[in-house]
């Protein structure tokens, strides 16, 4: 189905007024057409969670009395799940809203291992929390999705939210936005080089997406042991968290978070509990491109955000930004010294990643097990 015509009977049947939401690429279509129509605005805005796109719903439907879209990918439900329950149920404000969610992890269908449970209890996750759900194809054609259409405007005139599941290649576009950030550097020379600052036996939390894929290839190319690194392959928001947890239990071992803008977004209280904290050993590398890159690349919010001044705000021992090789070398070495952090570093980069980009050829168990052993030994 034509993007195009996916949004326009969303509009005409169920009355759909906005459009809030956290990007995943099978939903790049779907995406890239609401951009086309609304762009950035009161009409479609980018959330920094799942979470918070039901809430701005919430409040569009609650100045206007449209119904809104919230669009996620399916590994984003947990955030909404509070919302959904407590804010939007017919049992409590009684708020419709459609989830348009990409079906990550389909049965059957080969995707990344983070992907593989949260595929599978889709259907009923989302059935659990009340929402009908009803599945979107390359199949389904105009007569279906009409009376599907029907079905969930019928919920609305009662309060009750409803989900559509959208499974890989069901939406369609001929053409894609070019979402793009200037920066001084690539986010995997900017890695590169930060990984090569930290001292020997530093342990590594990267985040979601491309920043991990990026820091597997750059081991195999130099013929390193990936055992010191974690990757974070699923758990977006959480890896600093994720650091904390290591760098409290080992005070004697450095330990570096790796960050994305988007991620440090969707999780930005994790900030205040780390520097409460106050792990001398841990330095936290925000690499800012200001963009969902791993996912197509649309922007985030974090253009008005001064970063340095919101970690030291926190409680951050110390924050900066580089924008040079140079500059970044000389900021990881000086966050590692001892008694250093916490530490924050704000590297600047562009909105880019080679197109053969890898994906790692070990599991994520196994990676794990690794990482484990590195830590206990």
């Amino acid at each position: 189905m034509e993007a195009s015509t996916f949004i326009e009977a969303l509009e005409s049947e169920l009355g759909v007024g906005a459009y809030f939401g956290v990007p995943d690429s099978l939903l790049r279509s779907f995406t890239d057409e609401v951009v086309e129509r609304y762009g950035f605005g009161s009409q479609h805005v980018v959330a920094a969670d799942e979470g918070g796109a039901a809430a701005l719903a919430a409040g569009h439907y609650l100045a206007t009395g449209e119904s809104s879209v919230v669009y996620l990918q399916n590994s984003g439900i947990g955030n909404a799940v509070n919302p959904i329950c407590s804010l939007l149920n017919e049992k409590v404000y009684a708020i419709p809203v459609l989830f348009v969610v990409g079906w990550r992890g389909e049965p059957g269908v080969h995707d990344e291992p983070q992907h593989i449970f949260q595929g599978a209890c889709s259907v009923e996750l989302l059935e659990s929390v009340g929402l009908s759900v009803d599945i979107i194809s390359s199949d389904t054609d105009a007569e279906s999705f009409g009376q599907i259409l029907q079905a969930i405007s019928a919920r609305f005139e009662e309060g009750k939210s409803a989900a559509l599941l959208v499974r890989k290649g069901a939406l369609t576009r001929d053409s894609k936005h070019s979402f793009t950030h200037d920066g001084p550097m690539s986010r995997e020379r900017a890695v590169e080089v930060a990984s090569n600052e930290l001292p020997d036996g530093c342990a590594i939390v990267s985040t979601t997406g491309k920043l991990s894929r990026e820091l597997f290839e750059i081991r195999e190319r130099r013929g390193q042991s990936h055992e010191s690194d974690f990757l974070t392959v699923g758990s977006m928001g959480h890896s600093s968290m994720i650091g904390l947890g290591i760098a409290l239990a080992q005070p004697e071992r450095k330990v570096a978070v790796f960050d994305g803008d988007g991620a440090c977004l969707m999780h930005s209280g994790a900030l205040d509990v780390l520097a409460n904290r106050a792990p001398a050993n841990l330095v936290h590398v925000l690499f800012n491109n200001e963009a969902h890159e791993s996912v197509g690349g649309m922007p985030t919010a974090s253009g008005t955000v001064d970063w340095p001044a919101v970690a030291h705000a926190f409680g951050y021992k110390s924050a900066c930004t580089v924008r040079t090789e140079e500059e970044l070398a000389k900021a990881i070495r000086s966050s590692c010294e001892e008694g250093a952090g916490p530490a924050f570093v704000q590297v600047e980069i562009d909105a880019s990643s080679r197109a053969d980009l890898g994906r790692p050829t070990t599991s994520a168990y196994d990676n794990g097990k690794a990482f484990q052993e590195f830590l206990t030994r």
